[in-house]
């Protein structure tokens, strides 16, 4: 069993009775590596790993990943992209946040604004934000019926299969944070004038649906969730444990790609003699 399927198994969405209990998920929980001192060590060397994969990626230049980072306020999106994907070089690095849709957005399909910044061959693309947000925030807030969310649910499960068959292999990870830790964590915004700007009013807005957004998580993680695209659940609580955990699972991800360099033959003998020759 590769270490993969082991981050599969210990971090897979389980749905049951048709919905994924995120009451069920510990959100503190560091069980995998509890000594901070040991996963910050392991974390500089994940970079260096993700480095010299992201790299055989960018050479390969056939294939790609799609890191999707779902989670409500607060839950370190932002500080995963900082702290992980940071080990992969920049150039093969493709960030996209999302927020409320513009104009021209609104007047295309919902996934149009997606599908422009999907990465290309070679690179790595990460959604800061992503299409679920088009069915998980309708479904929490009652905006839409329940068929254009049903919808959009099947449009993103057939998306995200073209994506797989076209060589985009796609992470999902939801940053599971408590309730308790995110008030905590609005306090700090508040109260740090480098972080206050993050903080809108709307975000009190989404929280005081909490167990709404819980409830309409846990409906669309069961329902979108395949083999080739599962949901895993970070506990976010620990940004050490999550930072670590998501690279864990991105530097496996790319390792079981077998990646390699290409095969290039060339008269190297010849080529260095060129090289050395006199102008």
């Amino acid at each position: 069993m590769s270490e993969l399927d082991d981050l599969h198994n210990l971090l897979r969405a389980r749905p049951a009775a048709g919905a994924v209990n995120l009451a069920g998920y510990d959100p503190t929980d560091t069980s995998a590596q509890p000594s901070r001192r040991a996963a910050d060590a392991e974390l500089a060397d994940l970079r260096h790993e993700l480095f010299e994969f992201h790299g055989r990626l960018l050479a390969e230049c056939s294939r790609s990943v799609l890191l999707v980072l779902q989670g409500l306020d607060c839950s370190g999106k932002d500080g995963t992209i900082k702290h992980v994907v940071i080990g992969c070089n920049p150039a093969g690095v493709k960030v996209s946040s999302f927020v409320e849709p513009t104009k021209e957005e609104q007047d295309h399909e919902f996934l149009w604004r997606y599908r422009r910044c999907l990465p290309p061959p070679g690179h790595l693309g990460v959604f800061n934000r992503s299409y679920y947000e088009d069915a998980i925030v309708p479904l929490a807030c009652g905006t839409e019926p329940a068929e254009v969310v049903d919808d959009r649910i099947e449009r993103i499960n057939e998306f995200e299969a073209d994506l797989h068959g076209s060589g985009t292999v796609v992470v999902k990870c939801f940053l599971h944070l408590s309730y308790d830790e995110q008030r905590r964590r609005f306090l700090r915004r508040l109260r740090r004038d480098d972080k206050r700007w993050k903080f809108s009013e709307a975000d009190l807005q989404t929280r005081r649906r909490w167990n709404e957004f819980q409830a309409a998580y846990g409906s669309v993680l069961a329902r979108t969730s395949p083999d080739h695209a599962p949901w895993l659940v970070i506990p976010a609580d620990a940004k050490w444990y999550r930072n670590w955990l998501v690279a864990r699972v991105l530097r496996a991800t790319l390792a079981d790609m077998n990646l390699d360099y290409p095969r290039i033959d060339l008269d190297l003998d010849r080529l260095e003699l060129l090289l050395r020759a006199p102008n």
